[in-house]
């Protein structure tokens, strides 16, 4: 099975790591003169065709990259970043146990702290270890359309690959835990079943009606992305999964609502006895904000960390200015930056943003959107 990877001449490994390791020093005044570091990673590329990170170039670097992260709006606290340095691991196992004690410690009872795991970055002669799923947690989805999936319809290619893998499936509900799929160095992909103690979970209810509990709904405190590669200064990391928290409309006006996915809005317009006939009732907008105060309702009842989509906003501000304070500038995808709800309610909308790359930075590799899909799994 061809696994697709980037791949950088020593030249460029090089310029890159030259850029980061003078930024590193830069930033981290204890670092002291870059000189004698550059000259060591030098040598280092020019015997092996690549070069180590120290674990404090690993955790700035790690840091960095959030900070460089064009489409997140949750930038304020790049520097809380909690880095788990896992780069011995390259066995699936281990790598899949990793995955699920990142969850636990990132869950943190509900005060969910922001936190990344990086596994074993590729080398010369032979690719990282990767992992196929999109996030650490996924539910399931089972039907081949929207309108007849059961769960997740994002997840229902994904969740038919692992069937032909061997997986049992789970009991049929509309939030069945995926497995994880992992593939070690030298390995085949795998799935591991995820552990319902790594997994906190938020029932969702609304707050003026209590006939929401009896549809069900819930969904998972922590939103770890994991088949996105960790680049620092030009060594790739491809299996390093992070998180931050929530904010509501990722989980209100995207996820329980995107047609695609739970497409729940026909059925909350019908709860609160809308008008569905014609879309110039706004009953789409109306059911969303709903979906949306059930949402934030449940997590704050839950004592689970949460944001909303106006206080980030404030938030991303208060972050451009910081780092235009420090001679920093500041990327950003407007299309991503401004909330699925309300966005000219936001402050982010009414700007523009530069959309800039970095050579340290969170990026999909080719194929990895697709392996998320299932794609080749079997």
């Amino acid at each position: 099975m061809e696994i697709l990877q980037q791949r950088s001449t020593t030249a460029q490994v090089w310029e890159a790591a030259e850029e980061f390791i003078r930024l590193f020093h830069r930033e981290n005044a204890d670092a002291g003169d870059p000189r004698a570091r550059l000259a060591a990673v030098r040598a280092e590329l020019a015997e092996t065709g690549t070069y180590a990170h120290t674990p404090e170039e690993l955790v700035h670097g790690a840091r960095v990259a959030w900070r460089n992260s064009n489409r997140c709006i949750g930038r304020l606290y790049w520097n809380s970043l909690r880095v788990r340095d896992r780069r011995g691991l390259t066995d699936a196992d281990d790598i899949a146990a990793e995955c699920f004690d990142h969850l636990r410690e990132a869950t943190n009872r509900g005060r969910v702290r922001p936190t990344i795991t990086v596994f074993a970055p590729d080398a010369p002669d032979r690719p990282g270890p990767l992992i196929w799923s999109e996030q650490l947690v996924r539910y399931a989805g089972y039907g081949d359309h929207p309108s007849i999936t059961v769960g997740d319809a994002r997840n229902a290619p994904l969740t038919e690959a692992l069937r032909r893998l061997g997986w049992p499936g789970g009991p049929g509900t509309p939030f069945d835990l995926l497995p994880l799929v992992v593939q070690g160095v030298d390995d085949k992909p795998r799935w591991f079943d995820t552990p319902a103690d790594a997994v906190l979970e938020v029932p969702i209810d609304h707050p003026d009606d209590a006939g929401w509990a009896h549809w069900g709904l819930r969904w998972h405190a922590v939103p770890a992305i994991s088949n996105m590669c960790l680049e620092i200064g030009g060594i790739h990391y491809p299996a390093a999964p992070f998180n931050g928290w929530y904010m509501g409309t990722e989980i209100g006006a995207r996820n329980l609502a995107d047609t695609d996915r739970y497409n729940l809005l026909p059925a909350v317009a019908r709860r609160l006895g809308l008008d569905t006939s014609s879309d110039r009732s706004l009953w789409k907008d109306r059911a969303l904000v709903e979906l949306n105060r059930a949402v934030l309702h449940s997590f704050d009842r839950a004592g689970v960390t949460i944001a909303d989509h106006h206080t980030e906003s404030r938030r991303f501000l208060s972050h451009m200015e910081r780092e235009e304070r420090k001679g920093r500038e500041v990327g950003a995808d407007w299309s991503w930056i401004v909330p699925p709800i309300s966005g000219s309610a936001t402050p982010v909308f009414h700007r523009t943003y530069e959309d800039r790359s970095s050579s340290t930075a969170y990026v999909h590799h080719p194929g990895a959107q697709e392996r998320a899909r299932g794609r080749d799994l079997v």
